[in-house]
């Protein structure tokens, strides 16, 4: 069985010292999975399992051998990792060879010189789930102990990957704040516009505007955008 070359509790101190603020989540996940497969007693590799709605993926990983036994549970709608994601616990094959729950894929890692794996689940956000996925190269390879340290690892890349969702979904909902608020802008010039030519109220300004846009098949912010450009020696509507 691999023995770590870093001492656990340096490896998570290191962690402890990184910035989140100052580092990308890629390089984070990165340093976190290379650090576990070098400090989790018997580890041969390690990936981070991201599930967004029915889409998963394998975000980072030490080696290939991982990410291919991810891929094959990907693609085939079950395996431990998908299981821990959608429960949040951690869950252990400790031997390939007698694991019943997913035979095909306990074979197929089997064949690869995988002995036995442990995927811990990430709950980041609702709709977002995850799991660290460590493989050993012999079948019990992970104890107690050894548990323990994996999950430790695991609540670092749970926290980036909750920090970086939640940057993401502020920066979306700001952009898509400053989206409307553009829209509604447009709008009310083209009323003012149509309003000034027409001497209508703001209620049959607008109602031409949609008018327009059924017409046309185009948005009433597309239309009002056209007949805004048109007063400025734009394009025509």
């Amino acid at each position: 069985m691999r023995q770590p070359t870093v001492d656990p509790a340096d490896a998570l101190a290191e962690l402890g010292r990184i910035r989140l603020d100052e580092t990308s989540l890629d390089d984070m996940l990165r340093r976190i999975a290379e650090l576990a497969n070098r400090s989790v007693p018997g580890t041969r590799d390690v990936s981070v399992t991201l599930v967004r709605g029915q889409t998963s993926q394998t975000v980072v990983s030490t080696g290939e051998l991982a990410r291919d036994l991810d891929e094959w549970q990907y693609a085939h709608h079950r395996g431990p990792c998908l299981d821990a994601s959608a429960s949040g616990d951690s869950i252990s094959v400790p031997d390939m060879a007698a694991e019943q729950r997913w035979p095909a894929w306990a074979a197929r890692a089997r064949s690869a010189g995988v002995g036995s794996s442990l995927s811990i689940g990430l709950p980041i956000q609702e709709s977002v789930v995850g799991a660290l996925n460590v493989y050993g190269d012999v079948a019990h390879a992970f104890d107690p102990p050894a548990i323990a340290v994996a999950e430790g690892f695991a609540a670092y890349a749970a926290v980036a990957l909750a920090n970086a969702h939640l940057y993401d979904s502020a920066a979306t909902l700001a952009e898509q704040m400053q989206e409307a608020m553009r829209g509604r802008a447009v709008i009310e010039q083209a009323k003012g516009i149509i309003m000034g030519e027409r001497r209508c109220s703001p209620e049959e300004a607008f109602a031409l505007l949609s008018k327009i846009s059924q017409d046309t098949n185009r948005k009433v912010r597309d239309v009002a955008a056209a007949l805004v450009a048109k007063a400025v020696g734009g394009a025509r509507v």
